[in-house]
């Protein structure tokens, strides 16, 4: 129970369900359809991932499952195919990736490149899984720059749902072949799109702490500050 209550301290749960509201207003933002099922990309995909950086990894998982679980429930609790419960955990797995630097991150993207090339289909289209070399390249540079971690993050979700779509959906190698430009340009974009969130995300809660609006300790990265916020937050 003591190791719960470490996890779920009082700015955390609130931090949760500010970001699940958040979320679930990003959720409701269509972006694109995923090819082979009725799921959507969403802004949320770039604004998910955030959310262990601010809080710890385990926190941040919760506040996104929450997210999409608030979610489905808003919309009549639907599953219009597989692809409604695999969207649930791609997402989960870049949360972690932002998080912090992690043994664990190098891992999955592993595990997924496996899982792809087993595949019959995936075999003769073995090379789309090179994308997911990049969580392992990109690993390397995690405390380094914020857009490593943002590709990191944006390509294990990616990696995790792409093997389990291949496995639940078979799409034929000409798909996949189709969709290897599509992906590098939406992640491309994914990723910039998460580095502005957390640096939007992390001056918000600098400015609230700043004006003794909301003093609750969030984990503030102050190489990302704007001139106006830098300061020292509380501990």
């Amino acid at each position: 129970m003591s190791n719960i209550k470490q996890y779920f301290t009082n700015k955390n749960v609130l931090f949760v369900i500010i970001f699940t509201v958040l979320g679930f207003i990003a959720l409701q933002i269509p972006v694109a359809e995923l090819e082979g099922s009725k799921a959507k990309f969403m802004v949320y995909d770039v604004f998910a991932p955030v959310a262990g950086a601010f809080i710890g990894s385990i926190p941040g998982v919760v506040a996104v499952f929450l997210m999409q679980f608030v979610n489905f429930l808003a919309h009549g609790a639907i599953v219009e195919d597989a692809g409604t419960i695999i969207r649930f955990l791609p997402m989960l797995f870049a949360v972690l990736y932002f998080a912090r630097k992690s043994k664990f991150n190098l891992i999955i993207p592993v595990l997924a490149i496996i899982a792809f090339v087993v595949h019959p289909i995936g075999q003769t289209v073995w090379y789309f899984a090179l994308f997911w070399t990049i969580p392992i390249i990109v690993y390397f540079l995690h405390d380094k720059f914020l857009l490593a971690r943002a590709l990191g993050a944006t390509f294990t979700a990616h990696a995790v749902g792409g093997a389990l779509w291949i496995w639940v959906f078979a799409l034929p190698a000409p798909v996949w072949i189709s969709l290897i430009p599509t992906v590098a340009l939406e992640r491309i974009l994914f990723a910039f799109g998460i580095c502005v969130s957390f640096v939007l995300v992390n001056n918000f809660l600098a400015f609230l702490e700043k004006k003794h609006i909301l003093n609750l300790g969030f984990i503030i990265d102050k190489k990302y500050l704007f001139g106006a916020f830098r300061y020292e937050p509380k501990t």
